[in-house]
């Protein structure tokens, strides 16, 4: 993450909430620190001096925070440009008026013993109440451009987290081994059952068609992710003669769009895990659409002697990460295992 993005995250992201919190607290401490530093005799400390900073520190807190969770939100999140405005200054100058008084009682710094004159005193208060508007719109326009900000990095961080998988996975899956197999099968083949050879060399290139080609678009067809996974099973069916797999539709899928690329670790990792020298395996793929929920299962036999599980060549994190830049929380993730089977689901939130 550059520096800029590091910036950005720390004013948007809500881990960074209390660090925020606590520099906009160092901000003000620094600000109405200099109360007691205005006035010659600044260095002799009193009760009423320690008043009126305190009371003009909370003033400022109370400006702040009322503007960020109240006024803000309520009028200037909702376009209500013209009302923001006027009760920002309206808030301002009762403000003003309140510290003013409160002041008078508690702040006995007195920089000039003569009374000041009318001319004076509306400086003050002018440069004081310009002063805390230009605070408070400087705090309002970073709060209206957070959403922006956010949106900004999260799609960077999607950009830089699809690409890794991506070029993770294509370094995985189609190895020089899997083509090798594929493409030696398919030349044992040509002769016996030329058919086959075609349909084998078909399969594979559709598969480095789609994985070159629709695997770098932001959205594909389901259907086409389906035929993705139906083609690389297909594949490893001719490679594997005890092999045997399933896939199911349920719904209408034509019209659904999703991120390229997102079932195929999962049937990935079920074929590479359930691989049996002693007996039959299989995989069960199902895609389901109920209530506007995409639900994904894929289960798959457990071998004699069961491998330790890492979903491809991306890693569970990778893909956890990818939903969550994708989907957000909109998806469930869940994984379960029998004596005999593993079962991962997914489902997403349309």
């Amino acid at each position: 993450m550059t520096e800029n993005n590091k910036g950005i995250a720390f004013l948007t992201q809500d881990k960074y909430r209390v660090p925020r919190h606590l520099t906009l607290q160092v901000i003000m401490l620094l600000i109405t620190i200099g109360i007691f530093f205005d006035a010659p005799d600044s260095l002799n400390l009193s009760f009423n001096r320690f008043c009126g900073w305190i009371t003009y520190y909370l003033f400022m807190n109370m400006l702040v925070y009322v503007n960020v969770y109240l006024l803000f939100p309520y009028f200037l999140a909702k376009d209500k440009m013209i009302a923001y405005l006027i009760a920002v200054v309206l808030f301002t100058i009762l403000a003003l008026l309140i510290l003013m008084v409160l002041q008078d009682l508690f702040y006995d710094i007195a920089v000039s013993r003569q009374e000041p004159s009318i001319f004076a005193l509306f400086l003050s208060l002018s440069s004081s109440f310009l002063a805390i508007i230009l605070f408070i719109f400087g705090m309002s326009t970073v709060l209206l451009f957070k959403p922006l900000m956010y949106s900004n990095i999260k799609e960077q961080e999607l950009q830089k987290a699809a690409g890794e998988s991506e070029l993770k996975f294509l370094k995985s899956q189609i190895n020089p081994h899997f083509l090798f197999n594929t493409i030696n099968n398919a030349h044992i083949l040509v002769d016996e059952d030329p058919e086959m050879a075609s349909h084998i060399l078909t399969k594979l290139d559709d598969l480095l068609k789609y994985q070159f080609t629709d695997s770098f678009k932001e959205k594909v067809r389901l259907t086409d992710d389906i035929q993705l996974l139906n083609d690389y099973l297909e594949l490893e069916k001719v490679r594997r003669e005890q092999f045997t797999f399933i896939m199911e539709s349920k719904g209408d899928l034509n019209s659904i769009f999703v991120a390229p690329l997102l079932f195929i670790p999962f049937v990935e990792n079920a074929v590479k895990h359930n691989l049996d020298s002693h007996g039959s395996s299989y995989v069960h793929v199902v895609f389901k659409l109920e209530n506007k929920e995409l639900q994904f299962i894929c289960e798959n036999s457990k071998p004699a002697q069961p491998v330790s599980r890492k979903i491809g060549g991306i890693g569970l994190t990778n893909i956890v990460r990818r939903l969550n830049l994708l989907y957000a929380n909109s998806y469930s993730l869940t994984k379960s295992e029998s004596t005999d089977t593993y079962t991962v689901k997914l489902i997403l939130k349309l």
